[in-house]
């Protein structure tokens, strides 16, 4: 096919007439899970509800979609992320004491969150700070060479209110 010779906007009408209304409302699905969890902080099964009929799709799609991507949540999330690299340099200077030692001055486990709703713990597998490891991240905030005297420090800014 020539390229040059290509009537751009002829094509374009003839996509859009070959996609559908439902293709057009999967392609907007996405936008919306975003959308929906900037307002609530996580995707709540009413508001999935309420999505699925307006979008004319079904709800187990809909959750299909949502669960296959890591950043959507189906469960309310702290106000502070805090994530305790895991990579090898961070593991091999100490990340799994300071992952053990915020477990148990907030009782709850990776991918938990705390009961008031304060912060979420996780881990991740590199935040590319080798250099500084142990590294330990709060929402976005990088903070390294968490070490053992680090982590009172570390705890105090969790527990601050903003």
């Amino acid at each position: 096919m020539d390229i040059e010779g290509l009537d751009v906007e002829r094509e374009i009408g003839r996509v859009g007439r070959v996609l559908g209304e439902v293709e057009k409302k999967r392609g907007l699905l996405i936008p919306i899970l975003h959308r929906i969890q900037e307002d609530y902080g996580y995707l709540p099964g009413e508001a999935l509800e309420r999505l699925s009929k307006k979008l004319g799709l079904p709800l187990a799609e809909i959750y299909s979609v949502a669960s296959f991507y890591h950043q959507f949540h189906f469960k309310p999330r702290g106000k502070k992320i805090v994530r305790v690299c895991m990579g090898t340099a961070c593991h091999v200077r100490g990340a799994s004491k300071v992952l053990e030692t915020l477990e148990d001055r907030f009782r709850i486990d990776v991918g938990e969150t705390t009961e008031d709703l304060s912060m979420t713990l996780e881990t991740v597998g590199c935040v590319g700070c080798c250099g500084l490891a142990p590294v330990v991240t709060v929402n976005d905030e990088v903070l390294g060479e968490v070490s053992p005297k680090k982590i009172e420090g570390l705890i105090e800014m969790i527990e601050q209110e903003e």
